[in-house]
């Protein structure tokens, strides 16, 4: 087993099965069936390393003292053989187990042994997630909230694909409807104004710097060709010209976010497929749509939603909603994958009971859809909120933070928080190179560790991993550390089960800092070879470790800094 922690708390459940079995079969106990009881971690190791209530939870079955039938498991407890060399009682009825040296020895040669496998966990068994996320509207540049959505969309993926998950990862065009018909209206205005037309651009229309670039390199194109044109020509032309370029630019940001999709859905293709219209179709046939006004609704009040929802405008045009059944069906039951992940700003609450209605009326286990809700960010300078960019003086996009701080930063801080708290991003920390910097702190114990292996490699001092399970380890700040490395398997389970890749950033801090902790307190070199060889070992455990998790997150593991 390559989990430490599963493998300890598997022997604590045998002896405890054993020593009550013993104890009933010497009549100290009644014969009863044992009931299900648990093995946990203390918050304090002084108290064990793990600890078991199976006394508390069987003092009902067995009529007795929970303290007594404690005793009688402790006094029954075989440990030889075992990775315990410890058992107490106490408080009301807890069994504590202390482990052996030969836990500690054995969780660094599996780390060592594993190396760039070791933290993977096998609980998807195979099964197929897509995850969509950031799928900005393609109008215009990403905002804070889309870099936030990246990092955790991207991180959830790797940290899914660490659990033993198919992950594939979605960026969703919204090519279609009403963003793309007011993008060419403003294009079209703009190129009207270009070329000397006195015309206002409506309050609602695009404004942005943005528009009027892509006119003016349009019009270098194409001159005054579509003046004189019909507005349903001109708009066309605009936005099949400046559309894909937005597209591209999106693709050029993200990807220097470090973050590649496997695919770009366009909702046009949904729309021109006849997919949009067959949905409508579907809830028709099926009994759940009925007319008024005009409208088709959609009883979505049937299926768990707070109110019925409008599906096809008395007008005969969809609403918003029915290209987006189409695209969740299409993830689940077209392309057969078994979740669908939607990463989603806190705003889009409503949207998950209604979307979960349509997928149930349809058919579709709804459970098959999970929605992560990510909050907020507050970017912060000197103490105050800042929402321009010191460098351009307009809203602060991804493009531009990723222009004034570090690309490892902006990937880590994102994810230093869970996704449904608001975050505060400070933008003076995020380039700071001292200890303050999480990030920094992280890069740093790795880049030491580094340079201790070189250094002792200089000095002809080499450990190779032969023989890792016979090193003896005594000192307090190696024995935490050792704890620490054997809960990745876990913590790394419990995030994939949580939707939660700033678990990962915690555990990756928490490991920096018992390492900084570490070498303060435990000398390497000039120590007995005996000592020596161990610290060595236990350093590239660690550093294994924390190469693992930065590469998970896509942040460097620097070897100098």
């Amino acid at each position: 087993m390559n989990d430490m922690i599963e493998k300890a708390k598997k022997e604590v459940k045998e002896i405890v099965l054993n020593a009550l079995g013993n104890a009933i079969g010497e009549g100290v106990l009644p014969s009863e069936p044992i009931p299900a009881f648990t093995v946990e971690i203390p918050k304090d190791t002084a108290h064990g390393d793990f600890s078991c209530n199976a006394a508390l939870v069987s003092a009902k079955a067995f009529r007795s003292n929970p303290r007594a039938i404690a005793q009688a498991i402790s006094e029954r407890a075989v440990l030889k053989g075992t990775m315990f060399d410890k058992i107490e009682v106490a408080g009301p009825g807890f069994i504590n187990f202390f482990v052996s040296g030969k836990w500690f020895s054995e969780t660094v040669e599996k780390v060592m042994e594993l190396g760039s496998d070791y933290g993977k966990v096998e609980i998807g068994k195979g099964k197929k997630i897509l995850v969509e996320f950031v799928s900005a509207n393609p109008t215009g540049p990403m905002h804070i909230g889309n870099a936030r959505g990246g990092a955790i969309g991207d991180c959830l993926s790797s940290l899914l694909e660490y659990a033993g998950y198919y992950v594939e990862r979605e960026f969703y065009i919204n090519d279609a409807g009403n963003q793309v018909n007011k993008f060419g209206l403003s294009l079209d205005i703009r190129y009207r104004q270009h070329f000397g037309d006195d015309i206002e651009m409506p309050e609602d229309s695009y404004h942005g710097q943005d528009i009027i670039d892509h006119v003016v390199k349009f019009a270098e194109i194409h001159g005054d060709k579509y003046i004189n044109d019909t507005e349903e020509n001109r708009r066309k032309a605009l936005v099949e010209y400046a559309l894909p370029l937005n597209i591209e630019g999106l693709e050029r940001d993200l990807a220097k976010y470090r973050i590649h999709y496997n695919t770009w859905f366009k909702e046009s293709t949904l729309h021109n497929s006849g997919r949009v219209n067959e949905i409508v179709e579907i809830l028709k046939e099926k009994g759940h749509t009925y007319e008024k006004e005009g409208a088709i609704w959609f009883k979505a009040s049937d299926f768990g939603d707070d109110q019925d929802r409008v599906l096809v405008r008395a007008n005969g045009v969809p609403t918003y909603f029915v290209p987006d059944i189409a695209y969740h069906y299409n993830k689940l039951v077209a392309r057969g994958f078994d979740t669908a992940i939607d990463i989603l700003g806190a705003d889009h609450h409503g949207y998950i009971p209604r979307m979960k209605a349509a997928l149930t009326a349809l058919g579709v286990e709804p459970s098959r859809l999970d929605v992560v809700i990510m909050q907020m960010v507050r970017l912060v300078r000197n103490g105050e909120t800042v929402k321009l960019s010191k460098r351009s003086g307009k809203a602060i996009t991804l493009a531009t933070l990723l222009d004034e701080i570090p690309m490892d930063a902006a990937r880590f801080f994102f994810n230093l928080r869970d996704p449904d708290t608001h975050l505060e991003f400070d933008l003076d920390l995020a380039i700071e190179e001292s200890s303050k910097n999480p990030v920094f702190y992280v890069q740093y114990a790795h880049a030491r560790i580094c340079r201790i292996i070189e250094k002792m490699k200089e000095e002809g001092v080499v450990f190779d991993g032969a023989s890792a399970k016979d090193i003896a380890y005594s000192e307090p700040a190696e024995l935490d550390i050792i704890r620490h490395l054997a809960l990745l398997p876990s913590e790394i389970t419990d995030a994939a089960k949580a939707y939660n890749p700033s678990v990962v950033t915690r555990y990756v801090l928490e490991l920096a800092q018992l390492f900084h902790k570490f070498y303060d307190t435990c000398k390497i070199k000039g120590e007995a070879d005996e000592i020596v060889k161990s610290r060595l070992a236990l350093c590239t455990a660690v550093k294994i470790v924390l190469k693992n998790m930065l590469d998970l997150l896509k942040v460097e593991a620097p070897e100098k800094m």
